[in-house]
């Protein structure tokens, strides 16, 4: 019979080399990303401190963080900030309670389920270039198919520029966001339901427990993991908006975002130094999400 001190070194040496090994085997993927993604990411950090142009990539000057300074004091920039954080916030709540609901309806039992699961992927599968310019069309002024049924019904008195507008060019990209990413978000929570252990379902149904105070007190907090997720997983696309706002509304103050703006500066004005400071600090902003929500879990997780 072997000793327990001896179990343990022999356990712990396993768990060393199966540590070890599954080093080994992400070593080529981490260094193709390395590649891939940290030279330019790197390469834009340093530009981001010089006053790089596309007319003068070589003959560069070192700045400092002038133009971190410059961003700030930017109206431009702090309208894009808000616009960001706006869009974010708004579009990831809707995409929640919504992508929620459906993930319900698709996790009951009924005739064509499977039909319909399929018809609700459709928007998601569409790209968001399509997307974008298939909404155009359905918002635009004079040949929006919305406008005509809203006069149909009397809800307006004349044709509204949706994305035009200053008034409803955000509300106009949300909507469209929503249409867009809600399936993704009930395809994730739907996932999360198909998880949840059935007995307890069960004997709520035995005791006759209402169906609402279920979901309340039994369906919710255990699908908390599930929307925690994607909760995560949309807020930090969603934090990088680009092509959607650049397509539907090219890109106007109303609607900018920091991605566009970051775009704007380097493509538009040929400022690469501007325009890498504004990457990297979407860059940074992201990654703070990112350590905040990895943060907020783990101590949810250790319960405190």
């Amino acid at each position: 019979m072997s000793h327990p001190s001896q179990s343990s070194y022999n356990k712990s040496q396993l768990t060393r080399s199966r540590t070890r090994d599954a080093w080994l085997f992400l070593l080529p993927t981490l260094v193709v990303l390395s590649l891939v993604a940290g030279w330019p990411l790197l390469r834009t950090i340093w530009f981001s401190f010089t006053d790089a142009s596309l007319s003068s990539l070589e003959a560069t000057q070192f700045v400092g963080i002038d133009n971190f300074m410059y961003l700030l004091d930017d109206a431009t920039w702090r309208q894009s900030f808000k616009n960001t954080l706006f869009f974010a916030v708004i579009s990831v709540s809707l995409e929640t309670v919504l992508g929620l609901l459906i993930a319900l309806v698709l996790n009951a039992h009924f005739k064509g389920r499977g039909w319909l699961r399929t018809a609700v992927l459709i928007p998601w599968a569409i790209p968001t270039i399509v997307s974008a310019k298939m909404w155009g069309w359905i918002l635009h002024d004079v040949y929006g198919v919305l406008n005509e049924i809203l006069l149909f019904f009397h809800i307006i008195k004349e044709p509204l520029a949706w994305a035009a507008s200053p008034d409803l060019a955000m509300a106009s990209v949300i909507l469209v966001d929503v249409w867009k990413t809600t399936p993704f978000m009930a395809l994730l929570l739907l996932a999360g339901l198909q998880l949840l252990p059935q007995e307890c379902f069960e004997a709520a149904r035995v005791d006759g427990i209402h169906p609402l105070r279920v979901f309340w007190r039994v369906t919710l907090p255990l699908l908390k993991p599930s929307i925690t997720v994607a909760v995560i997983f949309r807020t930090l696309d969603a934090l990088r908006v680009f092509d959607l706002i650049y397509v539907l509304t090219s890109g106007s103050l109303e609607t900018i975002s920091m991605s566009v703006y970051a775009r704007q500066q380097l493509f538009d004005f040929q400022n690469v130094g501007i325009g890498s400071a504004a990457a990297t600090l979407l860059f940074f902003i992201i990654s703070l999400a990112t350590i905040g929500f990895i943060m907020a879990g783990g101590l949810k997780q250790d319960g405190r």
